[in-house]
């Protein structure tokens, strides 16, 4: 086998050109058989594996340097720079990451997992290499998606004034996560169908290149190229920004982008090369179903089916079928979602309300502040996010939403551990960023029938409220204890005495099973779902101070701002003396893994937490 032949960076160069496509296959089959045994995002990466070895051949890594916005395509990348043997514990705990690490390998040049940030950091790694005075080649690859974000039009307005190399490589794809909306991708779709135009510049190019006068009557077009454009190709978004423009290639050709990228080369101002690539080209299953297998669980490969099958609804699940019945009842409310309507569950609230669900795009900034402007309007606006997402836009939360006090909720999914993902997904810190703005109510369902409350509550609230629930199956025991919901108003579960558990949201399952393990030591336990993590229910700790020796407070946040430091300080402030541990994420990033190996690493799962409490109780004797 040729991928045989890949053992570190630059042995591509080894495998003749004739031989580029029996490798770019090779690739393909490895991913899909790994992927389907592990799990990652499958999709991109089957679209890109051409495109990366067109770059890998072109630059010099790791010298000159190559940044993967978003990053979870980069899988060829660690294949061609000798990762090969990861795959076998990819996005496992301790295994390889789905994502490019600077302490995996140094062609990884910069850490990525939100999107939109890769110009940005080029720009930065442009300016440091001219200070420096070298003359290494900084490329960044950008998708479609990731360029509907804000981020990406602060740094293509930088990048216009540049009077230095900076190569962008924009994968165009036409499909983030969700299909891709907003002026962009239409602005995009206008330049794919540009046929004349691309006809026009390959026949001149083609028939000029090489001549002996060929080289100078190419400049003089160049010079010109600007007003033709026009002509042909309206908007020329790139061009007007200052940046050069090539494109668009076909990004499943090598040789096409290849000499899209030397040619790139020889610019001293940035410049765009345009590339298009087909999302799960190679695998039928992907191709079909873009979406389902951006980020895929197991697989059987001949079908492309998930090996193994749901029994209970997700947490999204019932959001989504909440939002649904709701929208049925209430014609104010609407949701707002940044390109993930199908990850957060809205899409059937999209078929059946279509003119009530805005996506924005991959701009969770706007999103926000949208959303503050349809609740000014009147409307009661849902804003689904996952939690690491909701952290870029923690200003427009605080400004926009909350010092209006506008009645925006705010349902943030993947809160807690996530797992596989890694760094740049955990949801560990939406507690401590959020519970710092004045003004908002902040909770956390124990069970799938409590999330349907809580949403129920959140559209009489008439403020700012953000119901944060986890990843994966939704809890469904604890079914009999269903009090109202009330502001701030925790829940008693179990009352006796001696040791008191103060869990909020999904913390409060594998609270159950503390007290049994500590029930079976022959511990008096009492167990209290918070409900809220702000505003904290006051009176049930003072209560259950009053009553028991030890107070535990259970969250998946890390520890600094989290809903235990509220608890503790609040029986600082009150002078209660009672003994206190707090069980939540160590202040550190967590990496990837399963999120149950995770929690004990953590000493988060129930028979850690058991062993802590026993632990503080023999310590106090």
């Amino acid at each position: 086998m040729l991928l045989d032949e890949i053992r570190e960076v630059g042995d591509i160069r080894k495998i003749p050109p004739e031989q580029y496509a029996q490798l770019a296959q090779e690739i393909r089959d490895f991913l899909i058989e790994k992927v389907s045994v592990t799990g990652g995002h499958l999709g991109p990466n089957l679209g890109v594996v051409e495109l990366t070895m067109a770059l890998h051949l072109e630059l010099n890594l790791p010298e000159d340097k190559l940044i993967w916005d978003v990053g979870h395509q980069s899988y060829t990348h660690k294949i061609l720079t000798g990762r090969k043997a990861g795959f076998e514990h990819l996005r496992q705990f301790g295994g390889m990451s789905g994502f490019p690490k600077r302490k995996e390998s140094d062609c990884d040049c910069f850490d990525t997992g939100h999107s939109s940030t890769s110009i940005s950091a080029a720009i930065g790694m442009a300016a440091a290499r001219d200070m420096r005075g070298t003359d290494e080649t900084i490329v960044a690859v950008i998708g479609d998606g990731s360029l509907t974000g804000g981020m990406a039009y602060e740094a293509l307005n930088n990048a216009g004034k540049m009077d230095t190399n900076l190569i962008i490589v924009l994968n165009d794809n036409n499909m983030s996560i969700s299909e891709n909306v907003g002026g962009i991708p239409k602005y995009l779709n206008s330049i794919r169908t540009s046929v004349p135009y691309l006809d026009l510049k390959k026949g001149v190019y083609d028939r000029l290149v090489g001549s002996k006068t060929g080289d100078g009557i190419i400049s003089t077009i160049r010079r010109a190229k600007n007003s033709v454009k026009s002509l042909i190709m309206p908007g020329m978004l790139f061009e007007e920004m200052g940046i050069v423009y090539l494109g668009p290639v076909d990004g499943h050709n090598i040789e096409a982008v290849r000499r899209a990228l030397q040619e790139a080369k020889h610019f001293e101002r940035a410049v765009l090369v345009h590339v298009i690539t087909q999302k799960g080209k190679g695998y039928a299953p992907a191709e079909r179903h873009p979406a389902r297998f951006h980020g895929t669980s197991p697989f059987e490969v001949e079908t492309g089916v998930p090996k193994t099958t749901r029994n209970k609804a997700n947490w999204t699940d019932i959001f989504s079928t909440v939002m649904f019945k709701m929208g049925e009842r209430d014609p104010k409310l609407v949701a707002v979602t940044a390109a993930m309507s199908e990850g957060t569950g809205l899409k059937r609230f999209r078929n059946k309300f279509p003119d009530w669900l805005f996506d924005v795009g991959i701009a969770e900034q706007h999103a926000v502040t949208f959303a503050a402007g349809l609740a000014a309007g009147g409307y009661k606006p849902v804003v689904a996010i996952y939690s690491s997402f909701l952290q870029r836009a923690y200003d427009q939360v605080l400004h926009d939403v909350c010092i209006q006090q506008l009645p925006v909720i705010f349902a943030i999914d993947r809160a807690g551990l996530v797992g596989a993902d890694g760094e740049t997904h955990q949801g560990i810190f939406d507690l401590s960023y959020l519970g710092s703005i004045p003004g908002l109510v902040i909770c956390a369902p124990k069970n799938k029938w409590e999330l349907s409350d809580m949403l129920k509550f959140a559209m009489k609230l008439g403020r700012p409220i953000a119901i944060r629930y986890p990843r994966g199956e939704a809890y469904d025991g604890l079914e009999d204890f269903r009090s109202p919901i009330e502001e701030g108003r925790a829940e008693w579960i179990y009352r006796e005495d001696d040791i008191v558990l103060l869990a909020l949201g999904s913390m409060v399952p594998i609270a159950e099973q503390v007290r049994e393990i500590l029930k079976e030591r022959g511990m008096h336990v009492s167990l209290i779902n918070a409900r809220f993590a702000k505003p904290i229910d006051e009176e049930i700790i003072r209560e259950a101070c009053r009553y028991h020796s030890l107070l535990v407070t259970m969250e998946d946040n890390v520890e600094d701002g989290g809903f235990g430091e509220r608890v503790l300080d609040f029986m600082s402030r009150e002078g209660i003396g009672t003994e206190y541990l707090n069980i939540s994420i160590p202040n550190v990033f967590v990496p990837h893994g399963s999120v149950d190996l995770l929690r004990k690493e953590l000493r988060m799962d129930a028979a850690s937490v058991a062993e802590r409490i026993i632990a503080k109780v023999e310590l106090e004797l």
